[in-house]
């Protein structure tokens, strides 16, 4: 079983978000990837304004409506526009399909201006997913957050389960920085495949808090699955990596809206 947690429609060939969608599930199949998680738009925008979240929000649910068998969607939301954000969580999560919340950048999620997403999605017991990266160069996006501003967040909130995404980019940094935050987990995706890292997030998280994801179509699938089938780790690690983990989390919101996975 294995289930992307980490997807865009961006970099997939298509007219549409239906053409799209139907390529990037086409490229999913020849890799036996199971489930796909989507969320932003067409095109990325660093700081959207509350109608561009909106519309992009659009974007994925059109593209889901044809594929609720093989992929979930993340509500994309952001902490310069909370109300807006919240606004967005109520259509797309409580009132419609998606079962997570994506924050990219525009504002760094260690301000606590930006807890009331944290706990409404909590509440709906989404799955919270924050975009992180530790730049070792001038590149840091004005307001891009770093695994240590999700360190804050689940200080404030050490009940609420966190995913640290990239693990941080420079992914040696980010592991040592979430480490002793059992609530938060980490992202593979995105990174190039470098042999190592996943080797050193079990080893310093534990399998159970180490989640593949692809990044595509801005990377591709085969690259990002080989950080996890070719890591010296045993098989019942590999597959708590590969699916069991994304599943075990998403369980819950799927079970409150009437989805109950095959066991």
């Amino acid at each position: 079983m294995i289930w992307d947690l980490h997807c865009h429609l961006m970099g997939v060939p298509g007219r549409t978000a239906d053409e799209r969608m139907a390529r990037l599930v086409e490229y999913a199949d020849r890799l036996g990837i199971e489930r796909l998680c989507i969320y932003l738009g067409p095109s990325l925008v660093k700081n959207p304004t509350p109608e561009r979240l909106r519309e992009d929000n659009d974007y994925i649910l059109q593209a889901l409506s044809h594929w609720h068998d093989r992929a979930f969607g993340f509500v994309y939301v952001s902490g310069e526009h909370v109300d807006a954000s919240l606004q967005e969580i109520e259509r797309c999560v409580a009132q419609g399909p998606m079962v997570g919340i994506k924050l990219w950048v525009a504002k760094r999620v260690s301000f606590a201006a930006i807890d009331p997403i944290i706990v409404r999605a909590h509440e709906l017991q989404a799955v919270i997913f924050q975009h992180t990266w530790f730049k070792t160069d001038t590149t840091q996006y004005p307001g891009e957050s770093t695994p240590d501003d999700l360190v804050a967040v689940a200080r404030r909130h050490p009940d609420v389960p966190l995913i640290c995404g990239h693990t941080g980019g420079t992914w040696e940094l980010g592991i040592r920085a979430v480490r002793a935050h059992p609530n938060i987990s980490v992202d593979l995706a995105g990174s190039d495949p470098t042999s190592g890292i996943t080797e050193m997030a079990v080893r310093e998280l534990g399998a159970e808090r180490v989640i593949y994801g692809s990044d595509a179509g801005g990377r591709s699938f085969a690259s990002q699955l080989a950080k996890v089938q070719g890591a010296d780790l045993p098989d019942a690690d590999k597959r708590l990596i590969l699916g069991g983990n994304l599943r075990r989390m998403l369980t819950p919101i799927l079970e409150s809206k009437g989805i109950h996975l095959p066991s």
